[in-house]
């Protein structure tokens, strides 16, 4: 390619990225001037209509199918029409994270967040230590890192950044302003997230998510890959670890529900099993999922391959 040609692809590129950053503030703009309630309905509106079109539509009826077998066609047909609805409101809900979250711990019952396992949260944060706080993509999976901020724990969500440029930069923004500490999901990543519990903070972190070079674990009865991060910082720092899952409720209203600390599986020398420990954790994620599997994030290839789906 001649240097002209060089120069314009790069320019165009450039052009398209800006484009690309533009239309999706747009939406979030859109979002935000409908409000929370109403922009929800009309991203779920959205999904639900297109999501059956697109290729990730056949691969959460496979995982669905595969993790429940008793269920008839016509009941998994209905969990993966909830996963779309519930990505769609989820997705517009990114552009009212700032309100969204506005639990009151005078007044627990009056916003349209309510919070349990409040005593296991003020033990995190008051105790002095590091911490590790596993989550799964449930309902609206950014609250739990916007409570921590809002309420003084020190912690540093761990992310992975949208395929799509456009996308992550408008997300990166949201997130930044409602958020405490971010660290991307990225060579060298380990580092930055174990000099945050060498300081005493807390690490949080999204563990259902496929992972090549991860520890094998059972997710539905089936072999899965789990990244082993969380477990080796939990060996290394020997600190707390517990679960945080958020539910969404009828009308528009969330619940967050903090774990008691996981009593974690340990080796023969009393150190925690890494592995064990991730199946630990992939099976508090699976009961979360059974008892909503409408709010989970179907999707994914959680499985590699995706499970064929029974005749």
């Amino acid at each position: 390619m001649s240097g002209f040609r060089l120069r314009l692809a790069r320019l165009s590129g450039r052009v398209l990225e800006g484009l690309s950053v533009a239309a999706v503030r747009g939406v979030f703009g859109l979002a935000r001037r409908l409000g929370p309630d109403r922009a929800a309905r009309v991203g779920a509106a959205l999904t639900r209509t297109l999501g059956p079109l697109v290729p990730a539509h056949r691969t959460a009826l496979a995982n669905v199918a595969a993790a429940f077998p008793e269920k008839s066609a016509a009941e998994h047909r209905a969990i993966v029409r909830g996963a779309w609805d519930n990505l769609g409101r989820t997705a517009a809900e990114y552009a009212h994270l700032d309100t969204l979250f506005d639990f009151d711990p005078a007044n627990p019952g009056a916003g349209r967040v309510e919070v349990e396992g409040i005593p296991y949260f003020e033990a995190l944060r008051d105790d002095g230590l590091p911490g590790i706080i596993f989550s799964a993509h449930l309902a609206n999976w950014e609250l739990p890192a916007i409570c921590a901020h809002r309420y003084g724990l020190s912690a540093t969500a761990v992310f992975r950044a949208p395929n799509t440029a456009a996308v992550a930069r408008a997300v990166m923004e949201v997130r930044s302003q409602t958020m405490g500490g971010l660290e991307a999901a990225r060579q060298g990543a380990a580092f930055a997230m174990a000099g945050v519990l060498d300081r005493g903070g807390h690490l949080g972190m999204l563990v259902d998510q496929h992972f090549t070079r991860g520890v094998d674990v059972t997710f539905f009865g089936m072999p899965a890959k789990a990244n082993p991060v969380l477990a080796k910082f939990a060996r290394r720092f020997e600190c707390p670890v517990h679960g945080v899952r958020v539910v969404r409720l009828p009308q528009g209203r969330f619940r967050l529900e903090l774990t008691p600390p996981l009593d974690l599986p340990r080796d023969a020398n009393g150190e925690i099993d890494v592995a064990g420990a991730m199946q630990a954790m992939t099976d508090v994620v699976e009961g979360w999922v059974r008892e909503h599997p409408e709010q989970w994030l179907w999707q994914h290839r959680r499985w590699r391959p995706v499970p064929k789906r029974a005749p």
